[in-house]
């Protein structure tokens, strides 16, 4: 009788579910727009955007005039949550050992009087290697040139920025208030999201999954997208998989295997989370990961299906909690 019951509340839950991304059609994500973030980001004048330079706040600059455009409210008055991060000594021709850089944070308030006081976090890190060299994570540390990081991680910031886009112009707003975060310090050791942990907006007990893309820019020919961390919230498993109905990718989902980038940060601190990237490549952290390589059509589907787990998440109709993978 109880397994009877558990398939009827799956088939109510995802009927409703599937009713409720029908209404918020994601027409406003396309490749045009997501071409435009990625090519700015990952052009030249950045210099491949290591913290602590001009290229790096040009970029925190460029995201925070989307999250004004678009309508996200501020926390403490500001979308930037300035930190400060160790340099190894001549990397990148930083002046000093210790630099500031800053996360780009803004959010948008649920529709539901009562589910509005949860929060489900979306991120992308923006920041790269700038110019490599010996001490930096390059590839190719004998050769010092522009490390645009196209792929790693424009393109996440480019799915973050399209998908706020189309929230802000939906008419049915999500039940859960959402929070936008664009990590820096990344490269360094997930240090933007590891700060922004410790250093919540919001009560941690509110904050119920963070949703994270790194990579989302080389859909491949058998179009998957991979993740890992959807066990981490219930039902999630079946949700990625549905969700890959109809969406013209091949979801590659793992309940664990959380992996390596800034939705870490938030597993460790017992956070619901799951990370997004369509694959590895040879230019990864080398001075060709450039935007002529970037699948921009692969990259608004990748940034549609997120949208659609997003939105399916933050109008959850059972309650979410954290279920531990290791």
């Amino acid at each position: 009788m109880k397994s009877f019951q558990k398939l009827e509340f799956k088939i109510l839950f995802f009927t409703v579910l599937f009713f409720n991304i029908g209404m918020n059609a994601q027409n406003g994500i396309n490749a045009k727009t997501f071409y435009q973030h990625d090519k700015y980001l990952s052009s030249d004048k950045m210099e491949g955007r290591f913290p602590g330079t001009k290229g790096n706040n040009d970029a925190a600059d460029y995201i925070e005039k989307y999250f004004k455009k678009f309508g996200l409210k501020k926390f403490n008055d500001s979308y930037f949550q300035s930190f400060s991060l160790f340099v190894k000594e001549g990397l990148n021709k930083v002046k000093s050992d210790s630099v500031k850089t800053q996360n780009v944070v803004g959010y948008i308030e649920g529709s539901d009087e009562k589910l509005k006081n949860e929060f489900i976090v979306i991120g992308a890190h923006y920041d790269h290697w700038g110019w490599g060299g010996q001490n930096s994570g390059s590839k190719k540390k004998d050769v010092v040139a522009i490390h645009n990081g196209a792929d790693d991680n424009a393109s996440g910031v480019s799915a973050l920025l399209c998908i706020l886009e189309e929230v802000s112009k939906s008419k049915i707003k999500p039940k859960r208030s959402i929070i936008f975060v664009s990590f820096s310090g990344e490269e360094e050791g997930l240090l933007g999201s590891k700060y922004f942990v410790s250093h919540l907006p919001v009560e941690k007990s509110a904050v119920k999954v963070m949703l994270n893309m790194d990579m989302v820019g080389r859909l491949n020919a058998e179009k998957q997208i991979y993740m890992g961390g959807a066990g981490t919230f219930p039902e999630g498993v079946e949700l990625m998989k549905k969700l890959g109905e109809n969406s013209g990718l091949n979801p590659v989902v793992f309940a664990g295997d959380v992996g390596g980038s800034d939705h870490v940060s938030f597993y460790k601190a017992s956070i619901s989370a799951v990370g997004f990237h369509t694959g590895g490549h040879s230019q990864y952290h080398t001075p060709e990961d450039d935007i002529d390589l970037i699948n921009i059509d692969g990259g608004a589907l990748v940034s549609k299906y997120i949208y659609n787990a997003l939105v399916s998440i933050a109008d959850y109709e059972q309650p979410l909690y954290f279920i531990n993978q290791d």
